[in-house]
């Protein structure tokens, strides 16, 4: 699952993404992959291990929500049981 998160440009600097992605990973956990960073520049890249898909996904819907708060709109979401 896949999320593309951006705030709105402003015409001063270029406007900044976020991108959470859920993934397996091989010893049947799950990997919360956060990018973040300014489009055309420096990003930043977090990742954040789960025992299960439910906690993962309760922690990518959080840290959905929170961008959300902050400004940022959703643009982009890949995957059959992704959140909306």
């Amino acid at each position: 699952m896949r999320l593309l998160l951006q705030q709105r440009p402003d015409g001063r600097e270029a406007p900044r993404f976020v991108q959470l992605m859920l993934q397996p990973d091989l010893l049947g956990g799950w990997t919360l992959v956060r990018e973040s960073g300014q489009i055309g520049g420096r990003s930043t890249l977090r990742r954040e291990q789960f025992l299960d898909q439910a906690s993962a996904m309760a922690a990518l819907e959080a840290a959905r929500d929170q961008q959300l708060k902050r400004g940022f709109q959703l643009m982009f979401v890949q995957g059959a049981d992704a959140p909306k």
